[in-house]
């Protein structure tokens, strides 16, 4: 399922670059919560068909505290999540976020189950990809 999504290019910053970024898409978002005291996860494939690639450099949301860029990686056995500062996005590919990888991290999350939360994601050249994403207990999407 693809959601609706907005782009904001930075007014006369790059506006150059703003139509390889308007090829940009985002399907199966959503956000994996638990409960206020708990970091919550999201989760979504951002697909990008332009000729260029696409560097995704944060995140944000009016319902998290902090959201950040996180790479789950298993060091000697033990999995580990890591802040990420980028997250390429090749031209005509896919970055998949998903639990045992690259995901969001919501830290202080202030939202309920069932409810759609609205995300900006922030890309190097200044450009913005809003969208909303649905709100799902541990058992995501299919627990629903």
């Amino acid at each position: 399922m693809k959601h609706s999504l907005v782009l904001l290019a930075v007014p006369c910053l790059l506006a150059a670059a703003a139509p390889a970024y308007a090829q940009l898409s985002v399907s199966n978002a959503w956000i994996r919560y638990l409960l206020p005291s708990v970091p919550a996860g999201g989760y979504m494939t951002l697909h990008n068909d332009s000729e260029s690639d696409a560097i995704l450099t944060g995140a944000s949301s009016p319902d998290c505290g902090t959201l950040m860029l996180h790479k789950s990686e298993d060091k000697s056995g033990t999995e580990m999540m890591v802040k990420v500062d980028s997250i390429k996005v090749p031209a005509h590919g896919e970055v998949k976020f998903e639990q045992g990888g690259y995901h969001l991290m919501c830290m202080k999350p202030n939202m309920k189950l069932d409810e759609r939360v609205p995300v900006t994601l922030k890309f190097k050249d200044g450009t913005a990809l809003l969208l909303t994403m649905p709100v799902y207990g541990p058992a995501g999407p299919s627990g629903q």
